[in-house]
């Protein structure tokens, strides 16, 4: 059984690399080391999942490093696979610089020989922020496509108006409680709502 700390102990070379690669408000979440039975055939491996991004360091046959990140935004699939003696994790990003990901040309990264536990730690942040991105661009895609179509059309601001009839310009405050209404019952997402609201208030 792998019973190792969930990231290497404090002080040691590794994590005070990882630490160091850290830009200002980055946080770092988990931790995974590559085991020692396959630092034999391979340069020992670190890899870290911060608020912001994956990274790997695999260190030096005699000293240094060498880095490899992935940016949240960019993550398309996370994949795990436990075996026997270690843990392989491989993701799948977008090459793109795009800030939330447009698709396109993609790259593959396999970290081999991971310590299992630690290896989940670090794949179960890598499925929260797959699909968290999932959402932002499916967001974004809908605002993109609103765009194109003269101007920011709010099926929410249609159903609202339907749903008031002939009352429909009724008080700033019933039409924000009606806003709310529909965003709790899943017909307005979090960007339709905020949309709304900013229009509402900026009626006032």
């Amino acid at each position: 059984m792998d019973a190792t700390p969930a990231e290497p102990a404090e002080g040691s070379p590794g994590l005070d690399a990882i630490r160091s690669l850290l830009i200002p408000g980055e946080r770092l979440e988990s931790t995974a080391v590559q085991r020692r039975l396959f630092a034999l055939t391979h340069r020992r491996l670190v890899l870290s999942a911060t608020s912001g991004r994956l990274i790997a360091l695999q260190r030096g046959l005699v000293s240094g490093y060498t880095v490899q990140d992935v940016r949240w935004q960019d993550l398309r699939e996370a994949q795990l696979q436990v075996g026997v003696f270690g843990a392989t994790l491989t993701v799948t990003a977008d090459q793109s610089n795009d800030l939330a990901g447009a698709g396109g040309a993609t790259r593959a990264l396999s970290f081999i020989g991971l310590r299992k536990d630690q290896a989940q730690e670090v794949y179960r942040a890598c499925q929260f922020q797959e699909q968290a991105w999932r959402e932002k661009r499916r967001v974004r895609e809908l605002e993109e496509l609103r765009a194109k179509s003269g101007g920011v059309h709010l099926g929410g601001m249609t159903g609202m108006a339907a749903a008031g009839g002939e009352d429909a310009p009724r008080s700033p405050q019933a039409r924000l409680q009606r806003a709310k209404e529909m965003f709790d019952q899943g017909l307005l997402n979090d960007a339709e709502y905020e949309q709304v609201k900013a229009r509402i208030l900026g009626e006032l």
